[in-house]
């Protein structure tokens, strides 16, 4: 039988972080909506769940029922405690969502900085990177290749769903750890892959598991993480000086990053920001792109298209404006420029009680109605859409490469 624990709080003001916004904006694909207003993810071998009131962040967590075999490779898990003193998820918790840095503190640094950041910035508080493990990142975003959010988080569910250690069932729907590396690399894995729907991306994420379980030395992924945000349960350390073009640490994750299956400049620099703590790393897809012409004058002279020159530029520009944090302040931008938060023209915050006891967060959205985007972001229906199956007959993937057409990727 799974042990859970009683509910715990963490002081965390909605203006230090949004669960709501921060968990649905691209970052992490594993985040689930349950039917009491919470959020729940399996972290380190436990299910995670999280709710928020305006000052707390509360949460609990799930343990599986013994006997449980950990897995030995990222993302590590830790085996369930006798006892809630040796429970670790508090830790746990405040290391993933990224506590320490003072959010206002940035912003209003990001602010001061960028008049277009300013203008922005106070209806979208609360937005942090997290703190995920790089090979879960690595994945996720090589799964965002040509995809929209919805269909990314498809896939890395099937991926936990047929090749993660089951966890604990919440609410009818069960829960699973993420594969390690050596789970995808069988000899049938690219095959059924490819009958989940995942395409090419399948060939791709067979391909870098078999390097990083077979090629690289354990540990290789965080290896190249900043030491100054390490991974969980490790040391901090000094990562060198700012320049232009970022650290050097983070320029050598980059180009390591290169080597793999699937990995090009914007997925490198999203699992660089988003898994490694390279703070510096400002990924420039085409939702950027827009941003970089609309508000800071590219699409002009030699950085008409995104080339790579342009890519490297865009770049460069924003480590300039917003510093060594400035893959952060892209991504406040970024949220901003998605559909579902950029269509709020108020949004209002009541508080209640559920029936556990636990205060609760509702989010009232006004949206506008005379508002055209030029890209259809689905993000909005996460929560209604169900992580199921892919179909794989030739009609359904011709409907798939067209609906994808009309919902443009990450």
């Amino acid at each position: 039988m799974s042990r859970i624990t009683e509910w715990r709080k963490l002081p965390v003001a909605l203006t230090e972080l949004c669960l709501a916004t921060t968990l649905r904006c691209g970052q992490s694909f594993r985040w689930r909506p349950c039917e009491d207003d919470t959020w729940a993810c399996v972290l380190r071998g436990r299910l995670v769940q999280l709710s928020q009131d305006q000052s707390h962040i509360h949460y609990r967590s799930i343990w599986p029922a013994p006997p449980y075999d950990a897995p030995l490779t990222p993302p590590s898990s830790v085996p369930p405690a006798g006892d809630d003193e040796a429970d670790d998820t508090q830790d746990l918790v405040q290391h993933y969502l990224n506590l320490e840095p003072n959010l206002q503190d940035l912003y209003a640094q990001w602010s001061a900085a960028d008049a277009n950041f300013k203008k922005k910035a106070p209806q979208f508080t609360g937005v942090r990177i997290l703190r995920q493990d790089a090979w879960e990142a690595l994945v996720g975003f090589i799964c965002s290749s040509n995809n929209n959010i919805i269909r990314i988080s498809q896939m890395v569910d099937k991926l936990c769903t047929h090749y993660g250690t089951y966890i604990a069932t919440l609410d009818g729907r069960k829960y699973h750890d993420f594969p390690t590396p050596s789970a995808l690399t069988g000899q049938h894995v690219e095959a059924h892959l490819r009958e989940l729907g995942f395409g090419y991306r399948a060939k791709y994420i067979y391909q870098t598991a078999k390097i990083i379980a077979e090629e690289r030395e354990f540990g290789w992924l965080d290896s190249i993480r900043n030491p100054e945000c390490p991974a969980y349960g490790r040391p901090l350390s000094p990562a060198g000086d700012m320049k232009p073009e970022g650290r050097d640490g983070y320029r050598e994750a980059h180009e390591k990053l290169l080597a793999l299956q699937g990995v090009g400049p914007k997925v490198a620099d999203c699992v660089c920001l988003m898994g490694l703590g390279w703070g510096e790393a400002v990924p420039v897809d085409t939702h950027v792109w827009q941003i970089a012409q609309r508000d800071y004058k590219f699409g002009k002279g030699k950085h008409r298209s995104l080339t790579k020159t342009t890519y490297d530029a865009v770049a460069n520009h924003f480590r300039k404006l917003w510093g060594q944090e400035a893959g952060w302040a892209h991504s406040v931008l970024f949220t901003a420029d998605l559909r579902v938060f950029a269509e709020r023209l108020t949004a209002k915050v009541d508080t209640g009680t559920s029936g556990d006891s636990r205060p609760t967060v509702i989010e009232t959205v006004v949206q506008r109605t005379t508002v055209k985007h030029d890209r259809d972001d689905d993000i909005d229906q996460l929560a209604a859409v169900p992580i199921g199956g892919f179909t794989t007959s030739s009609s359904e993937r011709v409907k798939r490469r067209r609906k994808d057409k009309e919902s443009p990727e990450i």
